[in-house]
Order: C-alpha cells, then sequence, then structure tokens
C-alpha cells in the first residue's frame, strides 16, 4: 500500500490512479478505502454502472449524487433537480473521501455535473479517481461522439495529481505484457501482427477446459446452456436468496442489481462442471476456475486447480443507501443496507461476456473475435489471459488493425 497516496488524499490532494489492466488499481483502491474506514472516516463509493459499482461495493454516481437520469447541467435545469436538496448536500459534505472507479466510463457532461454537486455541498473531502482512459470508453447513444472526463473543463479545476501503476500482477510473460501493452495503445505493426497469428490454433475437440469470451449475453449464455446439457448427471439448482430490510424495494432494482453484480439469480450446474469463481476471498480470486466436485443443502464443494477443495457456502451481496441517523446525541450520516442477496460466488466456466468479465484474471482463454465492436474491447479481453500458453483466438473476420483501435482522444491525452 502506497503509504504517499494515503498522505497526499488526506492532506486534500486529489488523486487520479490509472495503469492497464492487471496492474493491481482494485486492489489499491480497496486497501485507501480499508485505511480510511479503519479510521472511522466516511467514504463514498461510486462508478457511473452498476456493474462498475458493485464491484467496489460501491452506488452509482447518479444515485448518489441524486442526478436523476439527466446525462448534463441543462436537463438539470430542465427536469427541475438543479438545486441540490438539503439532505443530498448533508450527505455529500459529511464524506471525506469519493472514489469514482472506471472513471473512463464517465463522460465530460457526467464529470460536470458531479463538479456541481461537490460545490454546492461545499464538499470539503477529497476525490480518488480510478481508471484507464484506454479502456472502456462512455456509452452513447448511437452516432454521439464520445467524450471523456478530461476534457470537461472541471476536470482541470480538480488539479489531479497522476499516479500511474505500471505492474502487470496478472502474468510474468515478458513478451505478452509488451504485446498488451502495443494492444492497448492500439499500435499494430508486423510484429503485434505476427504475435497474436500464433494465438490461433485450432480449436481442441473438448470446450469444457475453456473460457470463451464474447461480445453479446446471447451467445455466452448459448455456450454455457449447450456445453452444460453435454454433461451426464442430474441438474443440479441453487436460487439465490433475498432478504429486504427495506420494504419499500421494487423488484426491478434488486434485478438489476443482481445483473450487474453478476448474481445468478438461479444458478444451474451439475457435479463435474468447472465454474469461475466471481469474487475475491483468501482462498480463491475473481476469475478462477475450479470443478465442482460435491454439493449438499448447505454447501458447494470446488475443486481448484492445485488440488485443494473450497467449500463455498452463499455470499452476501448488499446494495446500501446513506441514510441520517442519531449517534451519541448528534445526527449522522450512516450507510444501511436497503436489500441483501445470498448465492454462491461462481457461474459456469463455459463462457462469458467481455463486459462481464472486468476485473477478472482467467487462465484457459478462447477469445471470439469476430464479436468485438468497440474500441478498446479486444484489449479487455486480451488482458484478461493469465497465462499465454493457455491462450487461444479465433481467427478474426477482419485484420487485427481493424479490431485493435482505441479512441484516439484518450490516446493523445495519455501520450501528453
Amino acid at each position: 500500500m502506497d503509504q504517499d497516496i494515503l498522505n497526499k488524499l488526506k492532506n486534500k490532494q486529489n488523486i487520479f490512479l490509472t495503469g492497464g489492466a492487471g496492474v493491481g488499481k482494485t486492489t489499491m483502491t480497496c486497501k485507501i478505502i480499508e485505511e480510511y474506514m479503519s479510521d472511522a472516516k466516511k467514504v463514498a463509493r461510486l462508478a457511473s454502472t452498476g456493474m462498475a459499482a458493485t464491484l467496489i461495493d460501491g452506488q452509482t454516481l447518479h444515485s448518489f449524487l441524486d442526478l436523476g437520469i439527466n446525462n448534463n447541467i441543462e436537463d438539470l435545469l430542465n427536469s427541475g433537480k438543479y438545486e441540490i436538496k438539503k439532505k443530498i448536500k448533508k450527505l455529500i459534505s459529511s464524506i471525506d473521501l469519493i472514489v469514482i472507479d472506471e472513471i473512463s466510463m464517465v463522460s465530460d457532461t457526467l464529470f460536470e455535473m458531479i463538479e456541481l454537486r461537490l460545490k454546492q455541498a461545499e464538499f470539503k473531502g477529497s476525490l480518488l479517481v480510478v481508471g484507464d482512459f484506454l479502456q472502456l470508453p462512455p456509452v452513447v447513444r448511437g452516432g454521439e461522439e464520445v467524450n471523456f472526463a478530461f476534457e470537461s473543463e472541471s476536470w482541470m479545476r480538480f488539479e489531479f495529481e497522476i499516479v500511474e501503476l505500471t505492474h502487470i500482477y496478472r502474468t510474468d510473460d515478458e513478451s505478452f505484457i509488451k504485446l498488451l501493452g502495443n494492444v492497448r495503445k492500439g499500435f499494430v505493426d508486423e510484429n503485434v501482427h505476427n504475435h497474436l497469428n500464433e494465438y490461433i490454433k485450432p480449436l481442441p475437440e473438448d470446450y469444457s477446459q475453456f473460457t470463451f469470451l464474447y461480445g453479446k449475453n446471447i451467445s455466452a449464455a448459448a455456450h454455457n446452456k449447450a456445453q452444460l446439457e453435454h454433461v451426464d448427471g442430474e441438474l443440479l439448482i441453487k436460487e439465490a436468496q433475498l432478504i429486504k430490510h427495506n420494504s419499500s424495494v421494487k423488484d426491478t432494482e434488486i434485478d438489476n442489481f443482481m445483473r450487474d453484480a453478476r448474481i445468478e439469480k438461479t444458478l444451474e450446474f451439475k457435479i463435474g462442471v468447472p465454474v469461475l469463481f466471481t469474487r475475491n476471498a483468501w482462498n480463491y480470486f475473481n476469475g478462477q476456475k475450479g470443478r465442482v466436485v460435491n454439493v449438499d443443502a448447505q454447501f458447494v464443494y470446488v475443486q481448484k486447480a492445485d488440488g485443494k477443495v473450497v467449500k463455498l457456502e452463499p455470499v452476501r451481496m448488499s446494495k446500501s443507501k446513506w441514510v441520517e441517523k442519531v449517534k451519541d446525541g448528534k445526527k449522522q450520516m450512516h450507510e444501511e443496507d436497503v436489500f441483501s442477496v445470498y448465492q454462491y460466488p461462481i457461474k459456469l466456466a463455459y463462457a462469458i461476456t467481455i463486459h462481464k468479465s472486468q476485473g477478472m484474471s482467467i487462465e484457459d482463454l478462447i477469445v471470439a473475435t469476430h464479436e468485438i465492436f468497440a474500441p478498446s474491447q479486444f484489449y479487455v479481453a486480451l488482458s484478461r489471459c493469465s497465462n499465454p500458453k493457455r491462450l487461444n483466438l479465433i481467427a478474426p473476420n477482419r485484420q487485427w488493425y481493424e479490431l485493435i483501435y482505441v479512441n484516439d482522444k484518450a490516446l493523445k491525452w495519455y501520450k501528453k
């Protein structure tokens, strides 16, 4: 843990923590959050999308800052949401550290709304933004131009100190790390072209050894279903358990949360099937592979490649909100769970989408390159790989340089 970063944040220096995939941005972010919370300081963990928010057990920027469904300050004015509500002002001003993860997915106009709310609330804490502008860009409506957070004038006013992590922990294969660096920057020459071609191999007869990475949900779901049907044995089902701590919660909110948090509502599997862990714990990590070897009423037993068996019970994932509570005779803001979902932290390992593989390290990988459709998407897919010797690329239906492209503005900004 970099004590230097902590000290700077505590001295009100805003920080932009960046670096490519697999360099430990999330790990460091979690350690900083833990440090703050162990000091009884309040931390808001935020991201622009539900899925990115659940990766840090947080909430979306829109819900925390009360932005409604608005995309810019003009929308806020038109929808009557421009003025800050008393309780939102009180909440923001009580926070010591605001963390915004996956900053690459935050648009310039959303970033302006963030600045507006922090000003309105007279926010006195510090801001830690985390992410890589050479990964997933902001989501825009068809044909609209992508504008990043760093393009807004607000960005300059926060005077971020940039901390770039460079050491890749996911793999120690030097030539593959160099390849990843080139793909991240959208650079393809003859060497890169030839290196990628080396990973185009005949597909194995037995798909069950590998995890396919697809661009589309429908392809991943179909592949998982087909492979599961091939396995002999009884179909086992574990339903997610839900506890509402607040009776006014809407079902749609729960459904969205489960989708974003990669929680299977109905987990279907059989003894012997390969699975991926979808969380980090002391004895397994997000994306690690295992095989279901036994199951009983309470536990699912998963054997990892090293032969060790993990006795899994359902993991609790909760959605929280900030509420005002009286403590020691004083009104204070507290984070409180709205509902909790319990489910085993595994999913079938036959296939997963690139989007849902965020944060994963996967050993036996096949990338369905024909489903790459967005800038930096191929880099996100390739960088999940923790063992290049077990990497397979399906031959693309166009040239590598057409698949490996990044947003020019993001690239220029990093070079500068």
